[in-house]
C-alpha cells in the first residue's frame, strides 16, 4: 500500500501518526480493545467488520506495536490481542476525539459518554498542558514550532508562521492602523 504521507509532511509527528491509527476500522478496534475486548470474534462481532478486513488491521496493530498478539489456547491454537503500553498511551486521543464529537451533538443525541468510574458522573474532557494546567485548545496562547530535530524545511516553516503571527499581533495593538 502506498504511503499516504506527503513528501514534505514525512517528519510531521501528526502526518506519521495518522498513517498508524487515521484508519476509521483502526479507531473502532482500538476503541474495542480500551473496553476490554481482546479476541477476534469480540471484535468481529462488536463491529461488525469483515473477517479479512479484521485481520488486516490487527495485523497493522501488532506491526506497530499497538497491539501484542498472545496465544490463549494451545488446541486448537487461538490469539487474543492486547494493548501493548504503546497502545493504552493513544487512550487520551482516543477519549479526545469523542468527547469533541460529543461536543457537536445534543446531550439527547450522545451514544456514549465518559464517566467517572466510581460516582457515574459525566466527564468532561480536556487537553491540557501538563507543566502548566492550561487547556491547550487556545490557538494564540499555544502554537507548534520547530523542534530539535526540525529540517531545514520546517524550521523555515515555522519562522514564517511566527513571522506572520507577530505581525497580526503587532497590527492589532491599540493605537496601530
Amino acid at each position: 500500500m502506498p504511503s499516504r504521507i506527503r513528501l514534505e509532511d514525512r517528519e510531521c509527528p501528526l502526518s506519521t501518526t495518522v498513517q498508524h491509527v487515521g484508519e476509521w476500522w483502526t479507531l473502532l478496534i482500538l476503541h474495542d480493545a480500551f473496553d476490554g475486548y481482546t479476541r477476534f470474534d469480540q471484535f468481529q462481532q462488536s463491529l461488525g467488520i469483515s473477517t479479512s478486513m479484521l485481520t488486516a488491521r490487527l495485523k497493522t496493530l501488532v506491526a506497530d506495536g499497538l497491539l501484542e498478539r498472545r496465544p490463549y489456547r494451545t488446541n486448537p491454537v487461538r490469539h487474543e490481542y492486547v494493548l501493548t503500553e504503546r497502545g493504552h498511551s493513544l487512550r487520551p486521543v482516543i477519549v479526545a476525539l469523542a468527547a469533541w464529537g460529543n461536543r457537536h451533538l445534543a446531550p439527547q443525541e450522545r451514544s456514549m459518554i465518559l464517566v467517572d468510574a466510581e460516582t457515574g458522573e459525566e466527564a468532561e474532557p480536556v487537553v491540557v498542558d501538563a507543566r502548566t494546567g492550561k487547556r491547550l485548545d487556545d490557538h494564540d496562547a499555544y502554537v507548534f514550532s520547530a523542534g530539535p530535530a526540525a529540517s531545514a524545511a520546517m524550521r523555515a516553516r515555522y519562522a514564517e508562521l511566527d513571522r506572520q503571527r507577530r505581525s497580526r499581533s503587532a497590527g492589532s495593538e491599540p493605537g496601530s492602523p
